[in-house]
């Protein structure tokens, strides 16, 4: 089940059934820390965020989240790989990720030798370019998927 279709409700009795659980087997938990289990299971960094994008889902752009596959191009190479760490920016619509990309690119034009990167820190903005610090547009990474 994938955001688009919960609802905050729906999280919220998914986190009474948690806390449920959780007593059964003598392990009492708060019913704020069953929300924030949750929310970090749909890749989420806490309830916070998730209750943000369930109730203003339709009017965000669709971040990639921790663990996603994601494809597009880096230096014009085409990549896949997968999101290992996701920070907010001081920035409005941009955010900053570190990506693994499942085979190593090579970053040097030269036919005298390579340089290959296979993590990478970058800037995304809403439409899924990168971007520099100050948030402008630089076209080295494109996530398509």
């Amino acid at each position: 089940m994938t955001t688009n279709e919960l609802t905050a409700e729906d999280i919220k009795k998914q986190a009474v059934r948690l806390k449920e659980h959780f007593a059964s087997q003598n392990i009492p938990i708060t019913h704020s820390a069953a929300l924030e289990a949750l929310a970090k299971q749909h890749g989420y960094k806490d309830w916070n965020v998730l209750f943000a994008k369930l109730k203003h889902g339709k009017n965000t752009p669709s971040w990639p989240t921790l663990d996603d596959k994601v494809s597009g191009t880096y230096l014009g190479h085409p990549f896949t790989g997968t999101v290992l760490r996701i920070n907010v920016s001081t920035l409005p619509n941009v955010r900053r990720y570190k990506i693994h990309f499942d085979e190593p690119i090579d970053v040097v034009k030269s036919k005298l030798f390579s340089s290959y990167r296979q993590r990478i820190n970058c800037f995304l903005n809403e439409a899924m370019h990168s971007t520099n610090h100050k948030g402008e547009r630089d076209n080295l990474l494109q996530i398509t998927s």
